[in-house]
């Protein structure tokens, strides 16, 4: 994300609008299936993980309490993933319709829109990080 956002992105001014878009839409498509398969990875093993915890605690004796930096973990990852989804699914898909009709203004505001989640997600993921290296 930081990669597209900060380098990619303003590095294509050298390009064309129409070049531009349908080079974000190409690279974007590319991305996108890397992160599914990484959310679906990391949503599968976090999971694995509570539920290992759980069982080893209870196997013991005791009451397994999901510690607090997990729980920050878990929520915001979730949230996360569900932005990704609307992006993947939501805005990616309208900037593939715009770049199918060669609607170059439609492409572009769709990747304005995307670019804002992204944004969004990148500070919910820094925050994870400083949250858990800070607690």
């Amino acid at each position: 994300m930081a990669f597209a956002h900060f380098f990619l992105r303003p590095s294509l001014a050298v390009l064309e609008p129409p070049q531009r878009v349908r080079l974000m839409h190409a690279v974007l498509a590319r991305f996108f299936r890397a992160v599914l398969v990484a959310a679906t990875l990391v949503l599968v093993t976090g999971v694995w993980i509570i539920g290992a915890r759980t069982r080893q605690v209870a196997q013991s004796g005791g009451k397994f309490q999901l510690p607090m930096d997990w729980m920050v973990m878990t929520v915001i990852g979730v949230l996360m993933i569900a932005i990704f989804g609307h992006i993947r699914f939501g805005l990616y898909a309208r900037l593939d319709r715009a770049v199918s009709a060669a609607d170059m203004t439609a492409g572009g505001a769709a990747l304005a829109s995307i670019r804002r989640w992204v944004g969004v997600n990148l500070a919910l993921g820094l925050a994870i990080i400083a949250f858990v290296l800070l607690t």
